[in-house]
């Protein structure tokens, strides 16, 4: 299962499974998963471990060292789980920390280009487009949305079921359930398709509605904003997973800018 021109140091912990194909490195200390299947040209170095039944297409590079000044060559990790698609030329790097983690879960999709920092978490079944990057220390929760060419700032924090436009900026944390677009980043709405997809109950989503419309709309400060939604709406599950995310300790601050949201639900309602 390994091709001839691959190269794969002794120490290397493969499962008898794998495959590897034409020209991919493998360093001492990587261990892979059964059902694996590394494309030509993959370069996995470092202090790297990757689960099972994932594909790696061909260029994509994984644990080489951060592109950080304060890296000295110390022990830090990246840990991939199961079931992903890392597409051609994805960067993934290890932490810049001695025995920091770079995380990737479960099931998630890295399509081409797409950089992954030092540090970063990211969640399951997280959607990554095209050239989209994440800087250092970045967290991204289960089943967000990157589009392509979006870029992120170190230290932020992307929300479950968040949608973000291509080509956005961001620098701020953007909250669960939300839809993200432009340069600066605003709130749009809410990720409807994506919760209904979920089988998140209508009652629900139209709790996460009004309260996304409380925070980007009435010029209130986030903590004012998350006690409002406390007081205001029902406790639904996503309702206090975005509570919680609101009240969050954050580097960023918390995105609690709109545009048109009063035009918008006019529009939807007519």
């Amino acid at each position: 299962m390994i091709h001839p021109s691959a190269i794969v140091h002794p120490q290397a912990k493969i499962d008898t499974d794998v495959e590897i194909g034409p020209f991919a490195v493998i360093g001492e200390h990587v261990e892979i998963g059964s059902g694996t299947r590394i494309m030509s040209s993959v370069v996995i170095d470092g202090w790297t471990k990757i689960g099972k039944n994932n594909r790696i297409y061909p260029g994509a590079s994984i644990g080489l060292a951060p592109q950080d000044f304060s890296y000295r060559g110390q022990r830090a990790f990246v840990e991939i789980g199961d079931q992903n698609e890392i597409r051609e030329f994805v960067t993934i790097h290890r932490a810049a920390n001695e025995d920091g983690v770079t995380k990737v879960g479960n099931g998630n999709l890295l399509m081409a280009y797409v950089h992954v920092a030092h540090n970063c978490q990211i969640g399951n079944q997280v959607t990554m487009a095209n050239y989209a990057g994440i800087a250092g220390y970045t967290v991204v929760d289960d089943q967000a949305v990157l589009g392509g060419l979006a870029g992120v700032h170190q230290h932020t924090r992307i929300g479950r079921l968040c949608m973000v436009g291509g080509c956005s900026k961001i620098n701020k944390d953007l909250p669960p359930f939300s839809i993200v677009d432009g340069n600066p980043c605003r709130l749009f709405g809410m990720n409807f398709r994506g919760m209904r997809r979920r089988d998140i109950s209508k009652e629900s989503r139209l709790a996460v509605q009004k309260a996304l419309t409380i925070l980007g709309s009435c010029g209130l400060s986030v903590t004012d904003a998350a006690q409002r939604i406390e007081e205001e709406l029902e406790q639904t599950l996503e309702i206090r997973q975005l509570l919680d995310f609101l009240r969050a300790p954050s580097k960023m601050g918390v995105l609690n800018k709109a545009r048109d949201v009063g035009a918008r639900a006019l529009e939807a309602q007519s």
